[in-house]
């Protein structure tokens, strides 16, 4: 077993992390900016080590500096979490020259996995079926004119090294296709220093359904089953929830065994999660992408399969076979995760900066929370504002909604915004509540209601939210005012004063 664990991150991965080397009994060493110094994951850690400014740039993006701090501590393996470096494919081979352990896949499975249209030719090439499409990177914007005009319209064009809805547009005729191409090799470059782009057929409201995948260095792969990860607002998940109330076992099976295939054909080792798109029209699947880590809603499939993810990768790391076959594993109940963001949903998901003054998490039967907050935390500008993720589980997934539903309304947060009332809003939603929603859930059925109607239908959910929280203060001998002649934007309420 690994003896010391350098963790190459911060806020509540780092923390799940953490939480895992303590009970393998490995000792965690967390690295933070000169903005986390009073972070929980710094306080939980067993040591603790600043690398620099508050800026990602000057901290958690730079290799040397992380790497170097690995080797003066004596760290034998560092976890990457997920986003920062966990799939840079530069800082893994860095990594593993200096004789640390890095506790993910290659860089080679990176690289290829990285570049959407290598990993499509891949998956063509395994027998994975991919969404129609190129292949290779397109070379002209002529070529998108000819291969688009051989598909037909609606098209995707998407950046050959992106993610995350980066270099990505929906081109729904030929008038547009010049200035989308151009915008989306622009922006590719910008965000990836890559410009290319390739084209994908359009698959008019799809689900998103992915299948987590563990492998060992041993050529042992097996699935972990399936995530529903439908609902998300500009490309990013916020709720997420396994068993996938979409598909049935036919489908369930095709999917999984694909996705082993897919990590098979790449050489895979530790965790990943393989990425499809369900048509809800036809009932088939298409390779979308695979994510070469560890992913922000491991939970749910933890929770339904009663299975340590991130200990497991660390046993991997260790060089120890896989503690599971694929016949022991089984799904059990339902889970559902929500993200607790620190934003607005009214003004267009803006992040909400300030200090966390009051912090109360719901506590139950099936109930988790992973956080990377405590009280007075700093939400900065610098980071994503991602808080934490509440995750239930219950016996069928009508049971489910209705404890995420009782958590989320227990849950208390002060001091900024978050999107917590509009996680209430969907999980109350009838396409939520009958599974047919897709990935254009929000757009289609939230963004007409903003902000006006938004507002005026939740106002007396927030003066009472506001209401329960002075309660609760008033036992702490605390105090809160509110005014409810003002017009409230947000479920962490306005603060007229706080002692």
């Amino acid at each position: 077993m690994l003896k010391k664990i350098l963790i190459a991150n911060r806020g509540e991965i780092a923390v799940r992390i953490i939480k895992a080397c303590k009970e393998l009994g490995v000792k965690s060493a967390a690295v933070y900016s000169k903005a986390d110094g009073k972070s929980l994951h710094v306080k939980l850690a067993d040591e603790a080590y600043e690398i620099g400014e508050a800026e990602a740039a000057k901290s958690y993006l730079d290799m040397n500096k992380i790497i170097s701090v690995a080797k003066e501590i004596g760290a034998d393996a560092i976890h990457p979490g997920y986003g920062f470096l966990a799939e840079n494919a530069d800082f893994i081979e860095q990594v593993e020259a200096n004789g640390i352990k890095f506790i993910g896949p290659s860089a080679e499975a990176v690289k290829l996995m990285g570049e959407k249209t290598s990993a499509r030719r891949l998956m063509e090439n395994s027998g994975v079926p991919i969404v129609p499409g190129t292949i290779h990177p397109l070379k002209s914007y002529e070529e998108a004119v000819e291969f688009a005009g051989k598909i037909g319209y609606p098209i995707m064009l998407k950046a050959a090294a992106g993610g995350g809805g980066k270099g990505m547009r929906k081109v729904d005729s030929p008038d547009e296709l010049k200035s989308a191409f151009e915008r989306a090799s622009n922006e590719a470059l910008k965000a990836f220093g890559n410009a290319d782009v390739y084209i994908e057929k359009f698959i008019e409201n799809p689900k998103h359904i992915e299948v987590q995948v563990l492998a060992d260095e041993y050529g042992n792969t097996i699935h972990l089953y399936e995530r529903e990860c439908s609902v998300q607002r500009r490309h990013q998940k916020i709720i997420e929830e396994s068993p996938s109330p979409s598909i049935d076992d036919e489908t369930r099976e095709k999917i999984t065994s694909a996705a082993v295939k897919a990590a098979t054909a790449v050489g895979y080792k530790n965790a990943s999660t393989v990425e499809f798109l369900y048509d809800t029209v036809s009932k088939d699947f298409y390779f979308l992408e695979m994510n070469t880590r560890l992913q922000v809603e491991h939970p749910v499939t933890e929770l339904v399969t009663r299975f340590d993810i991130v200990k497991e990768q660390i046993k991997i790391a260790s060089g120890e076979k896989l503690s599971v076959s694929q016949e022991e594993i089984s799904q059990h109940g339902h889970a559902i995760e929500c993200r607790v963001y620190a934003e607005d949903t009214t003004n267009n998901f803006a992040p909400s900066i300030g200090k966390i003054l009051h912090h109360k998490i719901p506590v139950g039967p099936g109930i988790r929370v992973d956080t990377g907050i405590d009280l007075h935390s700093e939400v900065s500008v610098y980071y994503d504002p991602m808080l934490t993720k509440l995750i239930v589980w219950d016996a069928s997934r009508e049971e489910a909604i209705v404890r995420m539903q009782e958590a989320l309304k227990n849950y208390h947060i002060a001091g900024v915004t978050t999107n917590i009332d509009l996680l209430l809003w969907v999980l109350n939603h009838p396409k939520f509540r009958d599974a047919s929603f897709t990935i254009n859930f929000i757009a289609e059925e939230l963004q007409p209601l903003l902000p006006e109607k938004w507002k005026k239908e939740l106002y007396d959910e927030y003066v009472e939210a506001a209401v329960a929280l002075a309660a609760i203060l008033k036992e702490e001998k605390r105090h809160l005012s509110v005014s409810q002649n003002k017009t409230f934007t947000s479920n962490s309420w306005e603060l007229m004063k706080y002692e």
